[in-house]
C-alpha cells in the first residue's frame, strides 16, 4: 500500500517514519520547503529520541520520502493520514481549518479507493464534517478516526508498542485496511478497539482529560499537605499502590504543559458546552493547573519578598517535560515571567530547549552552558523540568557556587534531608515546611 502523511510536524513525522519502519511505502508531505529539504537530508527538525536514525534507515531503503507536492502524492495513495495541527483558538475551541484544507485536496485529487485517516486531535463530529467536505466521489472512500496517543520523549515506543489502537469507522473494508496496517503492532496482544467515529474522537479527549485530572488533583492535594504538615510524596505512594488508581500521573509539581493536555482540556470544555453540557471537573482541572504554574514564583517571593531587584535565580529545565525541546504552555514561562516582573535576573539551562526557549523568551534570560554554570552566584535555584542530568547533583558543590544556597524543587526529585544536610534551604511541592541547613 502507498501511504501519504499530510503534515510533517511532531505527530505526522512519527507516524510516517514508524509506518515506513513497518514496511510500507510512505511519503510525508508538508508545505514548508525548508522543512522538507531538511528531512530529505536526514535532519529531524524536532527533538525526539530515536527518531532520526529510523528516518535515515528507511530513507536508505526507499520506503520513506518527503514532498511538498501533496496533491501528486494523494493521487497515488491508498491511505491518506491527516496529521496537521489543530491549534487552540482564543475561545478554547480547536482550529480544524487545516484538516478541512486537506479534505479539499482529497476531493480534488482522489484517483482510487481511499482510506482517509484522521490522526490530528479533532473535536467530535470532525470525521462527519470531512465526509461532507469531500462529498460524493467517483471512488469509494471512508473517513477513519484514529487518534494518536504519543508522549513526547517516548513517541517511538508508544507507536510501536501501543497500549491500544482506537479506530472509528463506517465501512467494513476500511476497518480491514486499518487492521492490515497495524497487524505488526498487535501480534503480542495489543488491542484494537473498533467503534464509531464520534466515540473514537471523544476517546482521545477523554484520555487526556483524565490524565490531566490526576495531575491537577495531586497538585491541589499538595497544597493540603503543606497546610497540614503531610508529605505529598508519601501520600502519592500510598494512593498509587491502589490498583484501581495506579501510580502514574500522580506526581505533584508545577503544572502540566505541552501541546496536548492544555489544548485538549480546553477543547473538550468548549465542544461540550456547545452541546449544552458544562464540564465542571474539566474546568476545575484547568483552573488548578493555571494556578499551579505560579507556585514556584510564589514560594520565591514568600522567601525573598515581593521586590527581587538585585537577586539572580538559576532555572534548571525550560521545556514542558524532559526528553523534548517543546516550550508550548511550559510552566517555566510563567515562573520566569514572574521572577523578571519582580525585578530579578534569570540564568537558565536546559539540555535541549535553549533554541526553542530563546524564540519565546528572547533576550530577557541569560542561558548557561551547563547546569553548574547556571548556579554561579545565584540567590536561588529553581528546578522546573526533571531532566535526568539534574537528579544527582553534587549538593555541596551547588552550595559553594551559590550566593544564597536556596533550592526550590518544583518536581520533588530531591530528598529534603539530603539537601538540608548539604547546607541548602529546601522548598518542595507539598512537602514538610522549609528548614535551614
Amino acid at each position: 500500500m502507498e501511504l501519504c502523511v499530510v503534515g510533517s510536524g511532531y505527530v505526522g513525522l512519527v507516524v510516517g517514519v514508524c509506518m515506513a519502519d513497518l514496511g510500507f511505502r510512505v511519503t510525508c508531505c508538508d508545505r514548508e520547503q525548508d522543512k522538507i529539504d531538511a528531512l530529505r537530508a536526514g535532519r529531524v527538525p524536532i527533538y525526539e529520541p530515536g527518531l532520526e536514525p529510523i528516518l535515515r534507515r528507511n530513507q536508505a531503503t526507499g520506503r520513506l520520502a518527503f514532498s511538498t507536492d501533496t496533491a501528486a502524492v494523494i493521487e497515488r495513495a491508498d491511505v491518506v493520514y491527516i496529521a496537521v495541527g489543530t491549534p487552540g483558538l482564543p475561545d478554547g475551541s480547536a482550529d480544524t481549518s487545516g484538516v478541512m484544507a486537506v479534505a479539499d485536496l482529497i476531493r480534488a485529487h482522489m484517483r482510487r479507493r481511499l482510506v482517509v485517516v484522521i490522526k490530528s486531535t479533532v473535536p467530535v463530529g470532525t470525521a462527519d464534517a470531512v465526509r461532507a467536505r469531500i462529498g460524493a466521489a467517483p471512488f469509494d472512500y471512508d473517513v477513519v478516526s484514529n487518534p494518536e496517543f504519543l508522549k513526547e520523549g517516548a513517541a517511538i515506543d508508544d507507536f510501536m508498542r501501543p497500549d491500544r489502537i482506537v479506530i472509528g469507522h463506517r465501512s467494513a473494508w476500511a476497518r480491514e485496511v486499518m487492521e492490515q496496517l497495524y497487524a505488526g503492532l498487535v501480534r503480542t496482544g495489543r488491542p484494537i478497539f473498533c467503534m464509531d467515529n464520534r466515540s473514537a474522537e471523544l476517546t482521545k479527549y477523554a484520555s487526556n482529560a483524565m490524565l490531566a485530572t490526576k495531575i491537577s488533583f495531586m497538585n491541589e492535594l499538595s497544597r493540603v499537605c503543606e497546610a497540614v504538615g503531610a508529605d505529598v510524596e508519601l501520600v502519592r505512594k500510598g494512593v498509587g499502590s491502589d490498583t484501581r488508581i495506579g501510580p502514574r500521573f500522580l506526581f505533584a509539581g508545577v503544572g502540566y504543559g505541552g501541546s496536548c493536555f492544555p489544548k485538549d482540556v480546553k477543547a473538550l470544555i468548549d465542544f461540550a458546552a456547545a452541546a449544552g453540557v458544562e464540564l465542571r471537573i474539566a474546568n476545575a482541572v484547568e483552573d488548578v493547573n493555571a494556578s499551579q504554574k505560579h507556585l514556584l514564583a510564589d514560594k520565591v517571593i514568600a522567601r525573598f519578598g515581593a521586590d527581587l531587584s538585585g537577586l539572580r535565580f538559576a532555572v534548571w529545565g525550560l521545556a514542558f517535560k524532559p526528553q523534548t525541546d517543546d516550550m508550548r504552555e511550559a510552566p517555566s514561562l510563567v515562573v520566569i515571567s514572574r521572577l523578571l516582573a519582580a525585578g530579578a535576573s534569570v540564568r537558565a539551562y536546559d539540555p535541549e530547549a535553549r533554541h526553542t526557549a530563546g524564540a519565546v523568551l528572547q533576550d530577557n534570560v541569560h542561558y548557561a552552558e551547563d547546569a553548574l554554570d547556571a548556579v554561579d552566584g545565584a540567590d536561588g535555584l529553581l528546578l522546573v523540568t526533571e531532566w535526568n542530568e539534574f537528579r544527582n547533583p553534587d549538593l555541596r558543590a551547588l552550595r559553594a557556587r551559590m550566593r544564597q544556597p536556596v533550592l526550590f524543587d518544583g518536581r520533588n526529585i530531591y530528598d529534603p534531608d539530603d539537601v538540608r544536610a548539604a547546607g541548602l534551604e529546601y522548598f518542595g511541592v507539598g512537602r514538610p515546611g522549609p528548614a535551614r541547613g
